[in-house]
């Protein structure tokens, strides 16, 4: 059976870029994107990772580390870092796991059958503090992922963590926002700004301040 929304990921030990780690230790108290790529020295992966690196900053401010998984060595992550660097303009500042032995790719079902190897697809999973799974995509090896996409969606869990407020279709931060419908549209007013009927079961309002 694979990973479920709500359960927690699983924890595991393994050999990165940044020395050995262990994964719930690593991540104490911090948002996850754990995300796996095919292969080392393949172009839409360095794209990817390169953009990655690039988040950090975006990353740090929404308290989210990121660590990427492929079933290569270390030597061979240490070796393609510098194109990571050139090709996406920064320089490689988050762990890649080592998996030559599929040990974290099997734990997260990330090899797929009938792909026709044994490297990973990209799959992708936002993890919160407490460790539970809140999303998972997983993307066909020929197409890359979009990361905008990524950021959006831990904002979005972040703000329905802190209010009763769900986000409606193609939203982004600043966008209005739905009230939940175990609240009434009367105290949805005494709870937040702008708040429209539209229907019984859906109303709208101004995102909670500071989302």
């Amino acid at each position: 059976m694979g990973i479920r929304l709500g359960d927690v990921a699983p924890n595991f030990t393994a050999d990165t870029t940044d020395g050995k780690i262990d994964f719930h230790q690593w991540k104490a108290g911090s948002w996850a994107v754990l995300f796996s790529h095919p292969a080392d020295f393949t172009p839409v992966c360095t794209t990817e990772l390169g953009r990655t690196a690039a988040l950090k900053t975006e990353f740090d401010k929404r308290g989210v580390k990121a660590i990427a998984v492929s079933v290569d060595p270390v030597d061979s992550h240490n070796n393609w870092a510098p194109d990571i660097a050139e090709v996406g303009g920064t320089a490689l500042n988050f762990p890649i796991i080592a998996d030559p032995d599929h040990s974290v790719s099997e734990l997260y079902d990330m090899i797929h059958p009938g792909e026709g190897d044994t490297s990973t697809v990209r799959s992708v999973f936002i993890i919160d503090p407490a460790n539970k799974v809140r999303l998972t995509l997983t993307y066909p090896k020929s197409v890359g992922r979009n990361f905008d996409e990524i950021v959006r969606v831990i904002d979005a869990l972040q703000m329905t963590d802190k209010a009763p407020v769900s986000t409606p279709v193609d939203w982004k931060p600043g966008d209005r926002v739905i009230v939940s419908p175990a609240m009434s549209t009367e105290d949805a007013k005494q709870k937040f700004d702008g708040v429209e009927e539209v229907r019984p079961y859906l109303r709208w309002a101004n995102a909670p301040a500071g989302s």
